[in-house]
Formats: C-alpha cells, structure tokens, sequence
C-alpha cells in the first residue's frame, strides 16, 4: 500500500521545504524508498536536471536527502515570474508557455492532469511519496484554483503536517486560525503541528504547546530551533532583503550586486556569501554605509 505524507504550511517561508528535506532524510535512513513531489514552485532560481530539465531547487535538495538524483516529476511545474502578474510555465522541466496569472488559473484542470501524470510515475517506483505544499495551507481567496495542496493531498490520500514559523511572531493566530479556516475533511488529515524556528528557552514554550494542542485537537509534533547559517539554496527573494541591511566594512572584501527589477539564479552569488571575509550587499544606490562604490 502506497503512503503519502503531505507538510504544509501557515504561510511562505515558515520553513516547509527544510522541513520536507529533514522528513525525506530520515525516512531514508530507515531503509523506505522515498521521493519528494511539489506539484507547482514558483522561483527564479532553478536548478536543471542531468536530463536536461529546469526544476526547482529545493525538490533538488529533497532529492538528495532521499538518495536520489533529482527528477522533473518531483516538480512537474515551475512558475517563474516574468512580471507582477505574469509568469513563464516550465511543465515537466520544458517551457510551455507564459501567462498571465488569471489565464494560468483558468487552466486549472490541463495544469492539474500534468500534476497527476507526475505523481502516478513517481508513486508506482517508491513506498512514500513526501510532497510539500505551497504558501498557506488555508488560502481561501485561492481555493478553486489550487492544484498544489488540498488537491494534491486528496489525491494522494495524504496525512498532513502542518509548519508555522514561531520566530515571525503570531504563531497561536498562524496554527489556530489555519485550522479554523479548514474544511472538516482537511482538519480530520493533520496529525499534527510542527512549530519551527525558535529560539531561546525552550522550556519557556512549553505552556504553549499545551495551548496549541487543547485548541486545536492535534499533537505538537516538534518545536524546531532556528538554524543559523544554513548554507542552503534559495527559492525566493527574501534573503536579498535581508543581504541588503548587511554593512560594508573598511577591513572586508565588499562585493556590491546591482539589484535589478527581476534576477534569477541570484544563488550563484551564495560562494561569495559563504566567505567569511567578504561582504555581500544587493543595491540600488552608488553610496552605501559610507562605502564609495
């Protein structure tokens, strides 16, 4: 019998694709073939396959973790964005076409068959399919358009683990609230809450895990502490926000990268962030932090 685990999250960047790959790894070691599936990523840092495929980077980074070398079928669309509303299609690591985002959704049923076709491949070959959600786990605005979690998980008949990021604040509001917006077939799949990112005390948490679990019916699986310096590909550009508050330095090498309106594959720049003497900063302007560019 074919098993289906499915990690979704409270919102983006909770930490659901670290997760994945920790899950994928230890069900790995315990000798069950496993394989990592996201029906739909949306990134401009993409990775391309031996085969010759674009896929995104971190189904490569779960592949890994399963022993495995990285495939299309663990993500069988990538979006990468073009424009605020208008994004590049790769389906099975080939561009498509690009769309507008509300033609993109009106395709929903053509969109979703190649999402199936790749998880009918990829189930038949391991015992545990480990796939990844995207965004919220409780979008209601995006509900009849979603071909990434709630469908996948029915199809998959998938147990649910749900990831909130404690660290951002509100992690009460993120748990509790996401369960309250879901169908009571949805609640009735979480089997539990894994709370990531925290720091400091953790026995100062632990009145909160009670609280989480008495509000919400579902155990507490974890409570994750923030990783420092995890040397990790990016997805998003939430790291270029953050390598922008960085300060140059008279004693450092400073390497200044002009951020234009759209980049891709802004990780090759990750070798030079990796060095502890040199400094990284993405700009606009010709004069940071006292530093003549």
């Amino acid at each position: 019998m074919k098993r289906a685990l499915a990690i979704l999250g409270t919102g983006s960047d909770v930490g659901k694709s670290l997760i994945t790959a920790g899950l994928c790894r230890l069900v790995h070691r315990a000798g069950i073939r496993v394989a990592p599936f996201k029906g739909q990523n949306m990134s401009l840092n993409s990775f391309v396959t031996p085969e010759g495929g674009e896929m995104g980077r971190a189904q490569v980074l779960q592949a890994q973790a399963c022993g495995l070398l990285p495939h299309v079928d663990m993500n069988p669309i990538l979006l990468k964005p073009e424009a605020d509303a208008k994004s590049q299609v790769i389906v099975h690591g080939k561009a498509w076409r690009s769309q507008e985002a509300r033609e993109y959704f009106d395709r929903k049923s053509v969109l979703f068959g190649f999402v199936r076709e790749s998880f009918d491949r990829l189930s038949k070959q391991y015992e545990v399919m480990m796939i990844e959600g995207a965004g919220s786990a409780a979008e209601m605005n995006l509900r009849d358009r979603d071909i990434v979690n709630w469908p996948v998980v029915k199809m998959a008949d998938a147990a649910v683990i749900l990831v909130a990021d404690i660290d951002r604040g509100g992690v009460f509001a993120q748990v509790i609230g996401t369960m309250d917006l879901l169908a009571h077939e949805e609640r009735r799949r979480v089997i539990g809450v894994i709370v990531n990112k925290f720091r400091g005390d953790l026995t100062l948490f632990q009145d909160g895990v009670k609280i989480l679990e008495d509000r919400t019916g579902v155990p507490v699986l974890g409570v994750v502490p923030y990783l420092r310096n995890v040397e990790l590909d990016q997805e998003d550009s939430v790291d270029i926000g953050r390598c922008r508050l960085t300060s140059f330095g008279h004693e450092t090498v400073n390497v200044a990268v002009i951020l234009l309106p759209h980049m891709s594959n802004f990780t090759d720049f990750n070798a030079l962030v990796a060095e502890p003497d040199v400094v990284l900063r993405y700009v606009s302007h010709r004069t940071i932090c006292g530093v003549r560019m």
